[in-house]
């Protein structure tokens, strides 16, 4: 039995939004569902800790592959990953669901996803939590733009936005590419993450790191080869067009969005930070009180970037007792 078999629910699947969306379902059907929304480069999977948990305290917890990744559909176009998209499948599962509302709990993409929600369909959220991902208000130019300027051509975010090579690169070798991304922090993250102002050559170009990289020295791994294998084993099969995708429509996103509120209020909202997070840093999350009425926010020391994976305890922890204040069984 796999890992994939032995941690999480069995799988289900609904037809949302043109594409047909995988998840994974526990808990009673009763209350404010759930929804835990993944980043790159995840999967549902990464939320076994937390879907066990919530089910087990008497909650409705909902985890989707979301579209490009693992089980649920991948569709061939850029613009098939853009905020429009990505959020109509959350409402569209909710429908699939018959909820009016869900409480959206979002983790790296994930993060930037959920805190759409509101600003995009305000009467289907009950509650956001972030996960490192902090609310950030829209870009005063392109977002893209603005990294290259940062960051340099090499760092991911601005090398995803060329075609084919970050597929070809990441798809290499796709048991290597995640023990590269699923590692222990390796020490104090420095700098505000990817907000830093700065220049003087490329920051994180993971590019150049993953091929430089032995497959051994380095940090600590984080996953059991088993958790390992089913990330690799998703990624070999389904391809990084979908979850690279994602990224391209930075651009797209940030021209959509102007009309869009700026502002999070009457809506209760959760925001984690991880202290040794390098890319997205708690200094990211100071600016979130000025953007968002009801906002309570929480540090879990000696986390790196995959939070909910790394420190499960703290985090279902610091989930369960907001939630249970905030949203009552």
């Amino acid at each position: 039995m796999s890992a994939l078999e032995s941690m999480m629910p069995p799988v289900k699947h609904a037809s949302v939004n043109g594409v047909e969306i995988a998840y994974y379902e526990a808990g009673p059907r009763e209350g404010v569902p759930i929804v835990l929304c993944h980043g790159f480069p995840e999967l549902a999977f990464s939320w076994r800790h937390q879907i066990k948990a919530f089910g087990d305290a008497g909650r409705w917890v909902i985890a989707p592959d979301q579209r490009g990744y693992g089980l649920s559909s991948k569709p061939g176009g850029v613009a098939d990953y853009d905020l429009e998209h990505l959020t109509g499948d959350l409402v569209g599962l909710l429908d699939h669901l018959g909820v009016e509302k869900a409480i959206f709990v979002g983790h790296d993409w994930g993060g930037i996803v959920v805190w759409q929600m509101p600003l995009m369909h305000p009467g289907r959220v009950a509650g956001v939590i972030g996960l490192n991902t902090p609310f950030l208000p829209r870009a005063p130019a392109d977002p893209i733009a603005i990294m290259r300027n940062r960051f340099g051509p090499d760092m991911y975010i601005v090398w995803f936005q060329n075609p084919d090579e970050p597929e070809a690169v990441l798809g290499a070798d796709t048991a290597k590419t995640m023990r590269f991304f699923m590692r222990k922090p390796a020490g104090p993250a420095a700098g505000a993450g990817l907000s830093s102002e700065g220049g003087g050559g490329s920051t994180f170009a993971f590019r150049d790191m993953l091929r430089g990289w032995d497959g051994q020295t380095g940090p600590e791994q984080l996953l059991t080869p088993d958790e390992l294998d089913v990330f690799a084993d998703a990624f070999r099969e389904g391809g990084f067009f979908g979850p690279v995708s994602w990224y391209r429509n930075f651009t797209r996103n940030w021209e959509r969005s102007e009309s869009l509120p700026t502002r999070i209020d009457g809506l209760p909202c959760l925001m984690i930070t991880a202290e040794l997070d390098a890319v997205l840093s708690p200094a990211m999350a100071e600016p979130m009180p000025a953007f968002i009425g009801d906002l309570e926010t929480h540090m879990v020391r000696g986390s790196g970037h995959w939070t909910q994976q790394e420190k499960p305890e703290e985090v279902n922890r610091l989930m369960l007792d907001w939630l249970d204040r905030r949203f009552p069984k």
